[in-house]
């Protein structure tokens, strides 16, 4: 059996790790199960799972045959989570659902909400009933929530317990933990009261009741809060992990740090598409009918906008029969208006989608955006005029060219400025406000303030 990467990772990843994958493979050719695991286990968590990605499935499965569920776990948790539902399909399924068992709940949800429907049920049914009742309770969250993301697996004390009986708790739920660096402190009827930090924990006196102790400054969020906003409060809080609580502040979970990473991964490739008109970001695995099926939306509703900036062009038909020269400057002069609005826009999304703008700040930044259309379009403007005028020696034409481009990029700067406001002000994702549709608005404006001009100073022109 020959063994081969699926794909050739980077130069210097291969060459540092070399010899260890020499060894494996190596082992798996000779189909030594013991060799394998004795090199496979001596790598990071990380280092197998890229090793793991880069093999063929009948490899693959090999793989699975020579590692435990809780081994394979650690795998499954470090890979791509867009190719999990290649793994879990291939893996025989009481192994799979073994595999599912053994990871946090949370990654564990991920994971299966790739999956098909009958899968999951059919790994829920086979997997131990109280650990499938944990992710079904998950599995119920709606997507892009705090509860979608949290984990069930944390460490909890009665505000009654002594640091003590703390410890010793810890000591015990520690291994299933998901991070016992915050302590979370519950009444008697479950809810949240305090929290405690390990530090405290330990110097504490051993008969403190942690109630005397404990930090009652605390910032949780509700489990219908969307990831977004989550992802913004664990980095201006500087948190490891954040409680999720009910209406009634009963505690129902945690959001760790590393989770608050991928959703910022997430959110961000979102934005990206969306900034580009593209209504999902295209999969690896999408075929070509998939892609333009995300595509086309968009580019329909561009294209109509599109007929709508040609239908005014015609409109201005004896404008141009009479000035022909007019129509070498319209793509100048609405492909300037397009990238200035798209500066503008991408300023204006990146500062409400990080939320360091309140009212002030937006008031700000419509104020230095308005400023910095008036200085870009006035010095275009006047080098544009110049330029016209030593080139077709009209200072008439070079001196409406001019006017139009300044008028352009500072009404466009604005639009890229406002619409992404307006757009958060109506609750709607700033970033739906795209590049591509800002440059199709500015062109329309544009367009309007260009023409509207040479007509009305048509006498001067002829």
């Amino acid at each position: 059996m020959q063994v081969e990467s699926a794909n050739r990772f980077e130069q210097d990843y291969h060459t540092l790790y070399e010899e260890q994958w020499n060894k494996l493979n190596a082992a798996l050719n000779e189909e030594s199960m013991e060799a394998f695991r004795e090199e496979f286990l001596e790598l990071h968590p990380y280092d197998q799972a890229v090793y793991f990605a880069l093999q063929l499935q009948a490899i693959r499965l090999n793989i699975y045959a020579y590692l435990s569920p809780e081994e394979v776990a650690e795998i499954m948790e470090n890979v791509e989570l867009e190719d999990t539902k290649i793994y879990f399909t291939e893996m025989h399924p009481r192994f799979a659902s073994m595999v599912l068992a053994e990871m946090s709940a949370d990654n564990a949800v991920d994971i299966l909400n790739q999956l098909e429907k009958d899968q999951v049920a059919s790994f829920l049914t086979i997997m131990d009933p109280e650990e499938a009742d944990e992710i079904k309770q998950l599995l119920h969250y709606e997507e892009k929530t705090a509860g979608s993301i949290m984990t069930t697996e944390y460490v909890a004390i009665l505000d009654s317990s002594t640091a003590k009986e703390a410890m010793q708790h810890l000591k015990k739920e520690a291994p299933e933990a998901e991070t016992i660096y915050y302590i979370y402190v519950l009444d008697e009827d479950k809810r949240l009261v305090g929290v405690l930090s390990l530090r405290d924990l330990i110097i504490a006196e051993e008969e403190v009741r942690i109630g005397d102790i404990m930090s009652e400054k605390i910032v949780a969020v509700s489990v219908g809060k969307d990831q977004e906003e989550v992802a913004q409060m664990m980095r201006d809080y500087d948190f490891l992990a954040l409680p999720v609580v009910d209406f009634q502040d009963h505690l129902l979970g945690i959001i760790t740090v590393d989770d608050i990473l991928d959703v910022m991964e997430e959110e961000a490739s979102e934005d990206y598409s969306r900034l580009a008109a593209v209504s999902d970001t295209a999969g690896k695995d999408d075929n070509a009918f998939v892609s333009a099926k995300k595509r086309l939306p968009w580019l329909i509703v561009l294209l109509f906008l599109g007929l709508f900036t040609a239908s005014l062009i015609g409109r201005f038909e004896s404008t141009l029969e009479q000035v022909a020269v007019l129509a070498i400057f319209i793509p100048l002069i609405a492909g300037m208006a397009g990238n200035t609005g798209t500066q503008a826009l991408a300023v204006a999304v990146r500062g409400l989608a990080s939320g360091d703008y309140g009212k002030q700040g937006k008031a700000k930044l419509i104020l230095r955006e308005a400023g910095t259309g008036l200085i870009t379009g006035t010095i275009c403007g006047v080098v544009i005029a110049i330029v016209i005028y030593v080139w077709q020696g009209n200072i008439y034409l070079g001196l409406l060219v001019g006017i139009s481009i300044m008028a352009a990029l500072i009404v466009a700067t604005l639009a890229g400025s406002l619409i992404p406001i307006l757009m958060d002000k109506l609750n709607i994702d700033p970033a739906v406000a795209s590049g591509p549709f800002i440059t199709t608005i500015n062109d329309i404006i544009s367009i309007l303030i260009y023409f509207g001009m040479a007509t009305a100073f048509m006498g001067l022109l002829v």
